[in-house]
């Protein structure tokens, strides 16, 4: 019978280490790799600075090579776009000239995104180059047939090109490495320390569990600080933001985990793992940018903490704070759901662990109980008046 019973286990972990395992390692390579090969711009938000010919032909350009890539806004003036770049509006703006190309970008909110302009205005400069002779008019008085010849034989005029980085990164941290590094560990750390809040003891309180959970959010992102920017260096401005941002980030992560796990039991760990690092994660953009993404990818991967906070992060860290309300709206919510369900669903939670705790006692005593084993649990006073019975009998030999 022993071989018999051991037999649908076997099988079931055989089906499970020979199908479920390669199929969620697949997903998860793929959730990972799949929006990472489809990297493009789409409706990345850019600038075009000023109204004239050269500009306009430059942002039809733009829009007949890569259609539906760029969302244009022009501006009159490059202190107008350099102010837009710092107030996260655009990612970058190119000024075009008759005789030069000049691209303003913004290496902190995106060096992937800076490479694109860099070399699409290296494309523009190149156009720009050839727009003169094919364009140039004869002089009054001069013949048509004259000209051809020498228009032929004229080289095309040279067109000047310069990158402008407004806000760059820090310079211990020029291509953003650590920065884009640091979501993962964090994502994971968050998870862990809900894992560790949620399973620590069934009679803890609510609000106990509540302070522990925004005090290790808090000593994490410190700690998580401490090395991205003290040794480092890679996190250089606004230091008490960034250490808030780091921690609502964490506490949102931390909060939903927590929620879930109290609300459906351990798997809400696989689920929190599954959200936050599965999906959450990868589609945050923060390697690349969310406009660089997939429609969809993009903007789930903004309403998901990791890509919330990452964002936020960029702000804090190099914009003072600029367009990040948003982010900070998110990261809000999903900390007050989780929260939420950790207040309300634990009433439940402790309940059932308070019922489970007494059985589990109940069945103790039972075992102890000079009956043997197989005594009712709902005799414990009737076993307690046995040693008094058992006392009279020596009496009345």
């Amino acid at each position: 019978m022993k071989k018999l019973s051991a037999g649908p286990p076997s099988w079931r972990r055989t089906v499970i280490v020979t199908v479920a395992l390669p199929l969620v390692i697949s997903l998860a390579v793929m959730a990972y790799a799949w929006p990472a090969s489809r990297i493009a711009p789409r409706d990345l938000p850019v600038g075009v600075v000023g109204t004239s010919t050269a500009g306009q032909k430059a942002v039809e350009g733009l829009a007949h090579s890569k259609p539906g890539g760029f969302d244009f806004h022009l501006y009159p003036t490059q202190a107008s776009a350099r102010s837009a770049i710092k107030n996260r509006e655009i990612y970058g703006a190119f000024v075009v000239t008759a005789g030069h190309v000049t691209v303003l970008e913004a290496t902190a909110a995106s060096t992937t995104v800076a490479q694109l302009l860099t070399a699409t205005g290296q494309q523009l400069a190149a156009h720009a180059a050839k727009l003169p002779a094919k364009t140039a008019t004869p002089p009054v008085g001069t013949s048509h047939r004259s000209t051809v010849g020498k228009s032929l034989a004229k080289p095309a005029p040279k067109v000047g090109f310069r990158t402008v980085d407004v806000v760059p990164t820090a310079a211990d941290d020029p291509r953003g490495v650590v920065f884009n590094s640091a979501l993962l560990p964090l994502t994971i750390c968050s998870i862990l320390i809900a894992a560790l809040i949620a399973t620590s003891g069934a009679q803890m309180s609510v609000w106990r569990r509540l302070v522990d959970l925004f005090a290790a959010c808090a000593a994490t992102s410190l700690a998580a600080y401490l090395v991205a920017e003290g040794l480092l260096g890679a996190l250089p401005h606004e230091h008490v933001a960034t250490w808030g941002a780091l921690s609502l980030t964490m506490l949102a992560i931390s909060a939903t985990s927590v929620g879930l796990i109290t609300l459906i039991g351990p798997a809400g760990i696989g689920l929190s793992a599954a959200l936050m690092v599965f999906v959450g994660n990868p589609f945050s953009g923060i390697t690349s940018a969310p406009e660089l993404l997939p429609k969809a990818v993009g903007d789930i991967g903004q309403w998901l903490p990791p890509g919330a906070g990452a964002n936020l992060l960029r702000s804090t860290a190099y914009f003072h704070g600029a367009g990040s309300a948003g982010h900070i709206a998110v990261l809000v919510l999903w900390s007050t759901l989780g929260l939420a369900a950790v207040t309300f669903g634990r009433r439940d939670s402790a309940v059932a662990n308070k019922g489970l705790a007494e059985d589990l006692a109940d069945d103790d005593r039972s075992a102890d109980s000079p009956a043997g084993n197989g005594t009712p649990a709902a005799l414990p006073s009737t076993l307690a008046n046995r040693p008094h019975s058992h006392a009279r009998h020596p009496a009345h030999e």
